[in-house]
């Protein structure tokens, strides 16, 4: 039997509400990094594919050489698999190099050197998913574009108790909940909240309930307490 867990999904209110104690804690505790000074939707982008399991910090440096030997789609269109390769290689996994310039011929060819604004053309680029046309679409954009990763689903799951299946990301009311959850004003700044309170709060492991802004009302939090 297979269970209906939209039957959990939270109301709109209270979803607005997490998301509000989110943006607020972002403008005081956001990490900085420099594609978030960013609204150059080709460096978001370039940024976004980097960032595929790779931890943040380790991107930096990496992103920062990059957008210097390719400050455009145009640049970037016309460099070899090896110049790129040179760049990307303290990232590791050699298997995403070719999508790089492959979506800058593509953006170059099909779009006329303009990353696309809408998700359906975003996703149709090599190298680009649901998750990072979300994020530049509401981080460069500034659209109520949905995303949704392991972590987003972590904190859904834990803040407001509901059930996901193994592929969480996957589940139609996750997305909802997502949807909704972008939908009000600055969704960059949402975006970005989620993920930052996610990587430096609700953790994986050892979550730092005591720092969270959303412990009062955190399903997870108070029946850690209770227990």
């Amino acid at each position: 039997m297979v269970e209906n867990y939209s039957l959990l999904i939270p109301s709109r209110k209270e979803i607005e509400i997490f998301r509000r104690r989110i943006t607020s804690w972002y403008k005081k505790n956001g990490r900085l990094y420099p594609w978030r000074k960013e609204k150059d939707p080709f460096k978001v982008l370039i940024a976004e594919m980097m960032l595929r399991r790779t931890k943040a910090d380790q991107v930096v440096p990496v992103y920062e050489q990059f957008c210097r030997e390719f400050p455009n789609v145009e640049t970037l269109a016309r460099a070899t698999r090896k110049d790129v390769e040179n760049i990307l290689r303290p990232l590791g996994l050699k298997w995403r190099v070719p999508a790089f310039t492959m979506m800058a011929r593509e953006v170059v060819e099909k779009y006329h050197s303009r990353i696309p604004d809408n998700r359906e053309g975003l996703i149709s680029l090599p190298g680009v998913g649901e998750y990072v046309a979300g994020a530049v679409l509401s981080i460069a954009y500034g659209k109520n574009e949905w995303l949704v990763d392991s972590n987003i689903v972590r904190i859904f799951k834990r803040y407001f108790g509901i059930k996901t299946s193994k592929e969480g990301r996957r589940d139609k009311h996750v997305i909802e909940m997502a949807k909704i959850y972008v939908s009000g004003k600055e969704p960059g700044r949402a975006t970005m909240g989620i993920l930052d309170i996610t990587a430096l709060i609700c953790k994986p492991r050892k979550p730092e309930c005591e720092k969270c802004p959303l412990r009062i009302h955190c399903h997870y939090a108070l029946h850690r307490e209770e227990n």
